[in-house]
């Protein structure tokens, strides 16, 4: 008897190891960069940015009375301090989303998503000197085409405070939330639907198209801006890593924040025609 129950029992234990418990079952990852992805954070952008509108609008109309700031409202939108605000929450706001949307819903690294990968010591110094070129050629070239006017970017270095607080943004922010938004996640959409090359010229476009509004009437610049972002978007293709176009943007807005800092002795004498950046 102790035999037959011995069997049996083992049999029923063989049969409950042969069938793979349910608490094992791995729930698939989603797929990355679909098009509805896209679309949904298109949608995230617009209203992030009319958020950031709401909140900047309200909290100047609130702290107006207690600081005694004299700028009326209605002018808000030609003032440094308030465009640069209110591109800062946007791009926090950004940022916010697609961290939470990468690491939560896709379920992967956010840096590793976007192709964020370590550089030597060797290659990091290459593409600094490489973003410092870039600064150079671009200084150079928009004087020798034509349409040499002034641009709203150029209106707005109208202090030496604002021409700092633009210096600041532009090496601390835009090169890493620019190269994040263009190379690092539309690039990501772009080169699964389209392909490595639309990837590069369709990010290089729409890098010139954001910057447009700056350089308006000067169209010699914005000529130029869509090579950087040519550059920029290449390198970002060839190396498959967003660090190195980071590492270009860098370079290349402070180069020339630099330059322009020594030439108009400390932001207090601005010149015209100088400003090509971010």
């Amino acid at each position: 008897m102790t035999l037959q129950y011995d069997t049996e029992h083992n049999n029923a234990m063989s049969n409950l190891a042969d069938q793979p418990p349910a608490e094992l079952s791995v729930k698939p990852l989603p797929e990355q960069w679909r098009i509805r992805d896209l679309l949904i954070f298109l949608v995230v952008g617009f209203f992030t940015l009319v958020a950031a509108n709401v909140f900047v609008f309200v909290g100047y109309a609130f702290l107006r009375p207690l600081m005694q700031w004299e700028i009326p409202i209605q002018n808000l939108q030609t003032n440094v301090t308030f465009v640069l605000t209110l591109q800062l929450i946007w791009y926090m706001l950004l940022l916010a989303y697609i961290y939470f949307f990468i690491t939560f819903y896709y379920r992967i690294s956010f840096l590793s998503a976007l192709k964020w990968k370590r550089l030597s010591a060797h290659s990091t110094v290459r593409y600094l000197l490489g973003g410092t070129a870039l600064s150079m050629v671009v200084m150079i070239i928009p004087p020798l085409l034509p349409e040499g006017k002034s641009f709203p970017l150029e209106k707005m270095f109208n202090s030496p405070a604002s021409a700092y607080a633009i210096a600041a943004f532009a090496v601390l922010v835009a090169p890493f939330m620019e190269e994040l938004l263009f190379r690092g996640l539309l690039f990501a959409f772009f080169e699964k639907h389209g392909g490595l090359t639309f990837a590069i010229v369709a990010t290089a476009i729409l890098f010139a198209g954001l910057h447009i509004p700056e350089y308006w009437g000067a169209w010699n610049n914005v000529v130029m801006i869509l090579v950087v972002g040519v550059t920029f978007s290449l390198v970002r293709g060839l190396t498959g890593s967003l660090t190195p176009s980071f590492v270009l943007h860098l370079a290349y807005n402070g180069t020339l924040m630099l330059l322009l800092f020594l030439q108009t002795q400390h932001f207090h004498k601005m010149p015209t025609g100088f400003l090509i950046f971010r």
